[in-house]
């Protein structure tokens, strides 16, 4: 009787030792000879097309990515109430006979042309299926309001230059590239005769061009490219820590 006991002892310590040797063995997985997938690189060429077009410091919402051309219609922006919530707005609009309507998302602006979006400083009007943009124009001075309550006071009136023309803005206003990083994120304003046309157009000693017509500006030739006659320009600049846009509509 011993015997078969420590016979039945021995054959269940070889069944054990023989599973213990079956798990060290066998390889991790449900099948033998797994290896891990290999990593697909992406070409230079590839990498360099994905990310020349787009940068992180200047995103951009898809309204302005798809409305880079200002618009040439003969209509000039007054004012602007936009519904983030329902994402319609409306817009105050003088046509060529000079007479302010105001007109919501879908209407008809002038012959063809409608009223697309609404944003903060801008409409955006489409055109034969074409999406064009119209700034508030903010080349004057708004009133300036007393904290006592008392009657708002105009501004004061700038010289009369003659109206600003593209000739005499490249001649009056010079640009200083703004680094940071070793790269050029902004223009520094400076005013080239005493500061009239700089008024005039609207800007202050200081400003910094960050970006032109919703495009991030990386140079003067930037900016300078788009001043030509009868241009209609968008300037957003950075003054005393906050942005501010500016419409230009130059003589022809």
């Amino acid at each position: 009787m011993g015997n078969i006991l420590i016979a039945l002892i021995v054959i269940l310590l070889a069944v054990q030792v023989a599973r213990l040797f079956w798990v060290i063995v066998t390889p991790v997985g449900p099948l033998a000879g797994w290896r891990a997938p290999s990593v697909n690189v992406v070409p230079p060429s590839a990498r360099q097309a994905l990310f020349s077009g787009f940068d992180p410091f200047y995103p951009m919402n898809a309204a302005a990515a798809t409305t880079q051309n200002v618009t040439s219609l003969n209509l000039v922006l007054f004012g602007v109430r936009t519904n983030e919530s329902s994402g319609g707005g409306s817009a105050i609009i003088a046509g060529e006979d000079g007479i302010q309507k105001s007109f919501a998302v879908g209407e008809e602006v002038a012959p063809g042309v409608t009223l697309d979006a609404v944003a903060f400083d801008h409409v955006i009007l489409s055109r034969g299926g074409v999406k064009e943009s119209l700034y508030l124009d903010q080349s004057v001075p708004a009133e300036t309001v007393s904290p006592s309550g008392a009657a708002p006071q105009a501004a004061p009136a700038a010289p009369d230059t003659g109206g600003l023309n593209a000739q005499t803005l490249q001649k009056a206003i010079g640009f200083a590239p703004r680094n940071e990083g070793g790269r050029v994120t902004g223009l520094v304003l400076k005013a080239q005769d005493d500061g009239t046309m700089l008024k005039l157009a609207g800007f202050q000693a200081g400003d910094v061009v960050v970006a032109v017509n919703g495009r991030p500006v990386s140079s003067a030739t930037d900016v300078i490219a788009q001043i030509r006659p009868g241009a209609r320009i968008n300037v957003e600049v950075e003054r005393g820590g906050s942005k501010v846009p500016i419409a230009l509509i130059l003589e022809q």
